[in-house]
């Protein structure tokens, strides 16, 4: 019963973050504003519709000349040290799907990468300096309508490929979100108090990655990659709006998490880093 009851709040949990995050992401705001100007002008609700369409143009210029997402995401970047020493031996290592779209690769019936590409090239790089750590893919799939797709399906077919067949890799593929992907990688593995793993996932998802895993008693080494703010670059005039928009919406969908698992009591802390007591302090 314990277990059902947890399985349902998963899931309610998982349902409503889709709900609201449709609702406040930025390019539904700026939808949002440009549909409601558009019935307040047509109520002829002329100072209310003037209202919208100047805020509407503020954000849309904000947005588009100055890189608001970078700013956003720069801290949650810089949390912990990118490129730190590298133990000598690791027991295992742990990616995190997000990279491997399940639904454009069921659709090509090949592997499609996205954004975060960057953490299956690193996941190799490390596999090869480690030939001995047990290594962990865990992702199943986040979108609501097609959970039958598993990023971890086709991870076995890419990780197959790019030649890491004779490794014996455990592959996770019922999680939806971070909070599942530590915790059923966690019983699969069931790690030893005293081993050593490397944590790969974007920078700016360490810090709830890291809060996730010490909640769940696991104690991991961050390591991570997929950047997406220009380092000492930030205060700059760049119009690049369909760019700064992708970005923005990360970085607030990560803010967003952040608190969101922190009040579900998801992570151990708000903002895990320089201060963190479960895994590695490096820090930039």
């Amino acid at each position: 019963l314990e277990r059902l009851a947890r399985a349902s709040m998963d899931t309610v949990f998982f349902l409503t973050s889709k709900v609201i995050w449709a609702l406040i992401s930025p390019d539904s705001l700026i939808v949002i504003l440009g549909v409601s100007a558009w019935i307040a002008a047509t109520l002829k609700w002329q100072r209310i519709s003037k209202s919208l369409l100047a805020s509407c143009a503020l954000l849309l210029a904000l947005i588009g000349f100055f890189p608001v997402g970078e700013w956003l995401i720069a801290p949650l970047e810089n949390r912990f040290a990118t490129n730190a020493a590298l133990p000598s031996e690791v027991d295992g290592i742990i990616v995190l799907g997000g990279a491997i779209s399940p639904l454009m690769s069921n659709i090509w019936q090949q592997p499609e990468l996205g954004g975060g590409a960057d953490r299956v090239t690193n996941f190799l790089y490390l596999a090869r300096i480690y030939p001995n750590a047990q290594l962990v893919f865990t992702g199943g799939s986040g979108a609501v309508t097609e959970q039958e797709f598993k990023a971890a399906e086709m991870a076995q077919m890419l990780f197959d490929q790019l030649g890491l067949a004779e490794r014996a890799i455990i592959f996770e593929s019922e999680s939806r979100n971070t909070s599942e992907n530590a915790r059923n990688s966690k019983e699969l593995v069931t790690p030893e108090n005293n081993e050593n793993w490397l944590l790969i996932t974007s920078a700016f998802h360490m810090p709830r990655s890291i809060g996730v895993f010490c909640q769940q008693q696991w104690v991991v080494q961050p390591y991570p990659v997929d950047h997406y703010s220009q380092k000492g670059n930030l205060l700059r005039v760049d119009f690049s709006f369909g760019e700064n928009l992708s970005v923005l919406g990360v970085a607030i969908r990560e803010w967003v998490g952040l608190v969101a698992y922190r009040i579900s009591g998801r992570t151990d802390r708000l903002l895990p880093g320089m201060d963190n007591n479960c895994a590695a302090t490096n820090v930039e």
